[in-house]
């Protein structure tokens, strides 16, 4: 049966943030619900199936909400289409709160529903796996709640580690010291940190101790208690590896582990240790495994569509290559 129902907005700029630019939040809603709508002054006409446009309405006033507190981003509304699109209610709430604040000011939340999940499992479980492509904020927001950790008395350190092979080098063949030889693949930790702490207290912490960079087999016959760790880029891990890894936890300690399944670097004979430990700890107590996926992707719009063609083109590709799914890579999803 056809419906119809207005939106009316308090005011023009109220409405225009819900829009988004050149309308593109509007367009997507009614893409996604199978709507029409149609904007005279301040209110907004929805026309559909009765069904589709009660969907299309709950998700304009989470939309409305959010854009009320900060500037929403396309993947907010997406992440607010998808929940819509499967039944659940949507909290808007979940998304509102603070995740941190960096040392220039800048608050940071999270930016979808995935990343609300994500950071509320790694604040009530030992150990969380971060599982999902490049831009999910897999990451960043670790090192966030690893620095508020820190600052806050819970842990004593950060430790960081991430396993060297990305570009097929040997450890022991690069220049300098150890932090030298790690550094091009600590990177993006290094980034985050500087950005939450500040320079001049990063430097410290690094002098002190709080802050500690290490390759992963460097974890080999330690205890880490007290401590915050995280494993980045663990798709990268052998199952020996990853069971060393994680049984080097000790008291007080939180680890998160984080990695995307589609960009394993080790030979497609060896076994991926993030696949094999997400297999072996799922039923686990205290151990929480988050998907992020391409609707999670907060970079910029381009990242989440290419994450998306790449998805299908190599499903497509494997299909075709072997339809009946044997002699497969051995890490292959």
């Amino acid at each position: 049966m056809t419906a119809t129902r207005e939106k009316q907005f308090e005011n023009y700029e109220t409405m225009m943030n819900v829009f988004g630019e050149l309308d593109n939040n509007i367009k997507r809603l009614s893409d996604a619900f199978g709507v029409s709508m149609l904007a005279v002054g301040t209110c907004l006409s929805i026309k559909g199936e009765e069904a589709a446009v009660e969907d299309a309405m709950n998700a304009l006033e989470a939309i409305e909400q959010l854009s009320a507190e900060h500037p929403i981003s396309s993947a907010q509304v997406d992440s607010v289409i998808e929940r819509v699109r499967a039944g659940e209610v949507v909290n808007v709430n979940n998304l509102l709160g603070t995740v941190a604040i960096t040392a220039r000011g800048r608050i940071v939340r999270a930016k979808t529903f995935g990343q609300r999940t994500y950071v509320d499992a790694i604040k009530s479980n030992p150990i969380v796996f971060g599982v999902g492509p490049a831009g999910t904020g897999k990451t960043y927001l670790a090192v966030a709640l690893a620095v508020q950790a820190l600052k806050s008395g819970e842990v004593d350190r950060i430790i960081l580690t991430r396993p060297a092979v990305e570009a097929g080098e040997k450890l022991g063949f690069l220049p300098g010291d150890l932090n030298e030889k790690v550094d091009p693949y600590l990177r993006p930790l290094f980034d985050a940190l500087r950005e939450f702490m500040g320079e001049d207290a990063y430097q410290r912490s690094i002098e002190r101790g709080s802050i500690e960079i290490a390759p992963l087999a460097y974890m080999r016959g330690r205890t880490l208690g007290d401590s915050f760790i995280i494993l980045d880029e663990a798709q990268n891990t052998t199952p020996e590896q990853m069971e060393m890894f994680l049984t080097r936890m000790g008291e007080n300690s939180r680890v998160v582990v984080t990695g995307d399944l589609t960009q394993i670097d080790l030979p497609k004979t060896q076994l991926c240790g993030m696949k094999h430990a997400i297999s072996a700890l799922k039923d686990v107590k205290g151990i929480k495994i988050v998907h992020l996926t391409s609707k999670d992707v907060v970079r910029n719009e381009f990242v989440a569509r290419i994450v998306e063609a790449y998805e299908k083109y190599e499903s497509n590709r494997r299909d075709k290559a072997d339809p009946n799914g044997e002699n497969e890579d051995i890490n292959a999803e």
